[in-house]
């Protein structure tokens, strides 16, 4: 009878243990980290007055927050950007950018670079992080740099047939796109389309929507180091073909290049590709 004890003992005891490890197993499993993606390094843009605006309006308000302030003068010009290449209106962008990332000091921001709380999604084979959100324990995407993170929230609005139709809204009509995205599914909270309007409003970034491309360019020596890459590229020029699931962003990570000069080589005017499309690489 003791014996019995005994084994039957051992035998919960190595159950117990196996079912631990397998725990300990699938929890290794969802914490992996994926791999390191090659990101292009940000790109010195031009300014768009955001000293000068973001100056003239705390001189203003005084009580306006200083946070906000810096957000917007250390990426308005990335916005702008974002918004000639995407149709995306600058003071979106730059807003969401601010909601979202509590300024850039959110905890998700801060250890991962993603500004947009982008979540991972069956695609993303890069580098993650598991952030609290709508349910414990999701899985985010995590960025070297937090540039990648804007470029990656414009090919996130611009590659989904549910965003398509606010592209039908004019690129200064922020109201309309606030209140599109929240229709669109993009947010679950009800206040999300006043909360992008007041920050626009209260910090005049719909001055950013003004911004015309030939007046955003970059200073001559940085033109000609764009023309020289271009050039390279294209003296080693080939092509890829496009498979199912590829994205301009996901083949412009693969090819170490960037979304823009890929439409720049091939002449697109939006981000939209097709299965057996060839596409100039390099």
């Amino acid at each position: 009878m003791k014996l019995r004890v005994v084994f039957f003992c051992v035998s919960v005891l190595i159950l117990s243990s196996c079912g631990s490890s397998k725990k300990a197993s699938q929890s290794k499993t969802k914490k992996s980290t994926g791999v390191v993606l090659n990101e292009s390094k940000p790109e010195k843009l031009p300014s768009v007055n955001e000293k000068e605006l973001t100056k003239k309006l705390l001189n203003k308000n005084s009580s306006l927050n200083k946070q906000t302030l810096a957000y917007i003068r250390k990426y308005a010009p990335i916005s702008v950007k974002e918004m000639h290449e995407n149709k995306i209106p600058a003071s979106i962008t730059l807003a969401q950018g601010i909601l979202e990332s509590g300024r850039g000091r959110s905890e998700l921001a801060l250890k991962s670079n993603n500004h947009f709380g982008i979540k991972c999604h069956t695609q993303w084979q890069g580098e993650r992080v598991y952030h609290d959100d709508d349910e414990k324990g999701e899985c985010f995407r995590k960025y070297q740099f937090v540039e990648t993170s804007y470029d990656d929230h414009s090919a996130f609005l611009t590659e989904r047939k549910r965003y398509s139709f606010l592209f039908n809204y004019g690129a200064k009509d922020y109201k309309r796109w606030a209140k599109g995205l929240k229709k669109a599914g993009y947010a679950t909270d009800k206040q999300y389309p006043n909360k992008l309007i007041r920050i626009i409003e209260d910090y005049k970034l719909y001055e950013f929507d003004k911004v015309k491309k030939k007046d955003f360019k970059l200073d001559d020596k940085a033109t000609e180091v764009v023309e020289k890459e271009v050039s390279s590229k294209n003296s080693i020029a080939k092509y890829y073909e496009v498979t199912k699931g590829d994205t301009l962003y996901s083949i412009a990570r693969k090819f170490n290049t960037t979304v823009a000069l890929i439409k720049e080589v091939n002449g697109l005017k939006d981000n939209v590709i097709s299965i057996g499309q060839h596409l100039l690489i390099q």
